[in-house]
C-alpha cells in the first residue's frame, strides 16, 4: 500500500472513533505545561522560517518581503485605541473596529519581523501597539461585538506570545496586557455564539489562544470542547448521517430548521460547510479558525489532525478549493451558483495534512500554490505562506 493511501486509511479509522459521540466530542485536556510561543506558530516553525529567509529561499523570502512591504510593518504606525469599540452588523457602525483589528495584525506582523530580523525596533513597535490598547480598552458593544472580539482576540495572543517569550528586552506592561485579555476579551468569547458557525469558530480560536497566553487550563478545556462540537456542526461528512450534526443549544431539531440554517441547502455532501451557500469568504473564516485551533493544539501536545477535526478540515478545504478553482457548480449545490473568494486560508491546513501526514489534496494544493505568497485578509489571517508554507517543524 502506498504511504499516502495508508495514511488516509489511518485518518479514516481515526474519524470513525472520533464520531462515536454524535454531538458531544470530549473536552481536550490542557497540557500539563503550556508551550511558548505556542499560539498558531511555534518557536521551531519560526526558526525554520528565519533560516529560509536568511538563505533567500522561496517561497519564504518572497513572503517575508511582502510582509515588510505591507502597511502592518510600518514602524511609524500610530495606534488608535478606544475605550469602547462599537461594531454593528458588517461593522456598521464602525467605531474602532477596523482600527482594533489592524493594530492587532500590525503587532503580530511586527512580532514576526522582530523574530526573523532580530531588529529590536519591530519588537518595541509590537509592544507599543499592545500597550496602547491594553491601557485604554474596556469593552466591545453592538451586534458584532462577539465576532469583533474573536477576530482581534485571535491575533493579539499570537503577537504577545512571540514578544514575551523571545524578546529579551523589557515589556513593562505585559501584566496589563494579560489583564486586558482576561477581563475584556475572554468573557466575550468563552461562551461561544449561536450565530453562523464562523462566529463561534473565530471566538473559540480567540479563547484558545488567550488561554495559552494566560496559562488558563480551565478556559482552554472549555474552549476546546466547544471547538470540537462546533467543528463537527460546521463541516459535513457522509458518516454524520442524513443530516449534519448540530450544536445542542441552537435547538435545530427538525430537518427544516437545519436546512434553513445551512443557507437553504438541502443536499448534504462531504466537505460542504454550514456557510458554503452563503459565500466562500465567510466559509474561509470558519475553515481558517479550525486550522488555527488545530495547529495551536498540536503545538500544545495534542494533535487533532488525526481526529474528525483533521478529516473535516481536509474535506472542507478540498470541497471549497474545487469551486474556487473554477469547477462548474451543479444545480443541487446552492442553486447552481457560489459566491467565491475563499481568501488566503489554505496554508496551515495544507501543510499539516499534506506535508506532515502525506495525504493527497490535489485541489487544495493547486489553490495554495497559485495563491502564494498568501497575505492577509485584514481581519485575523496574515502571512501564512511565511509561517506555515511547506514548514516541517
Amino acid at each position: 500500500m502506498r504511504r499516502a493511501a495508508f495514511l488516509v486509511t489511518l485518518t479514516s479509522l481515526a474519524v470513525v472513533g472520533a464520531l462515536a459521540s454524535p454531538n458531544s466530542p470530549p473536552a481536550q485536556a490542557a497540557p500539563a505545561t503550556f508551550v511558548h510561543p505556542g499560539v498558531t506558530v511555534s518557536r521551531a516553525q519560526l526558526d525554520f522560517v528565519r533560516a529560509k529567509v536568511d538563505a533567500s529561499a522561496q517561497p519564504w523570502k518572497g513572503a517575508f518581503d511582502q510582509l515588510l512591504a505591507s502597511k502592518y510593518a510600518d514602524l511609524n504606525r500610530t495606534p488608535k485605541p478606544r475605550a469602547v469599540v462599537e461594531c454593528g452588523s458588517y461593522s456598521n457602525p464602525n467605531y474602532g473596529c477596523t482600527d482594533e483589528r489592524e493594530d492587532a495584525l500590525a503587532a503580530y506582523t511586527d512580532a514576526l519581523a522582530w523574530y526573523i530580523t532580530r531588529d529590536e525596533r519591530y519588537a518595541r513597535k509590537a509592544i507599543a501597539l499592545m500597550d496602547a490598547w491594553s491601557g485604554v480598552i474596556t469593552d466591545h458593544t453592538n451586534s458584532n461585538a462577539p465576532l469583533q472580539t474573536g477576530w482581534a482576540g485571535s491575533t493579539w495572543p499570537r503577537a504577545a506570545e512571540i514578544v514575551k517569550y523571545t524578546y529579551p528586552g523589557n515589556w513593562a506592561n505585559s501584566a496589563r496586557f494579560a489583564a486586558m485579555l482576561r477581563d475584556v476579551y475572554l468573557p466575550e468569547v468563552i461562551n461561544g455564539s449561536n450565530s453562523n458557525g464562523n462566529w463561534e469558530l473565530s471566538m473559540t480560536e480567540a479563547a484558545v489562544g488567550i488561554s495559552v497566553f494566560l496559562e488558563d487550563k480551565a478556559s482552554y478545556d472549555k474552549a476546546m470542547a466547544k471547538f470540537r462540537t462546533r467543528t463537527a456542526a460546521y463541516v459535513y461528512l457522509a458518516s454524520d448521517g442524513e443530516l449534519p450534526k448540530t450544536v445542542p443549544s441552537q435547538n435545530l431539531n427538525t430537518r427544516a430548521k437545519i436546512v434553513a440554517y445551512w443557507q437553504g441547502q438541502s443536499t448534504f455532501v462531504t466537505g460542504l460547510t454550514q456557510e458554503t451557500c452563503r459565500d466562500l469568504t465567510h466559509t474561509g473564516y470558519g475553515v481558517s479558525a479550525i486550522s488555527h485551533v488545530a495547529e495551536t493544539s498540536r503545538i500544545q501536545g495534542q494533535d487533532l489532525y488525526g481526529t474528525d477535526v483533521g478529516e473535516r478540515l481536509r474535506q472542507a478545504l478540498g470541497f471549497q478549493a474545487k469551486y474556487q478553482l473554477g469547477a462548474a457548480v451543479p444545480s443541487w449545490l446552492c442553486g447552481g451558483s457560489l459566491n467565491q473568494e475563499l481568501g488566503p486560508v489554505t496554508e496551515v491546513g495544507y501543510n499539516a495534512l499534506h506535508n506532515r501526514l502525506g495525504i493527497v489534496m490535489s485541489n487544495t494544493q493547486t489553490l495554495t500554490l497559485r495563491n502564494r505568497p498568501a497575505g492577509s485578509n485584514n481581519l485575523f489571517v496574515a502571512w501564512e505562506t511565511l509561517t506555515h508554507g511547506d514548514n516541517p517543524a
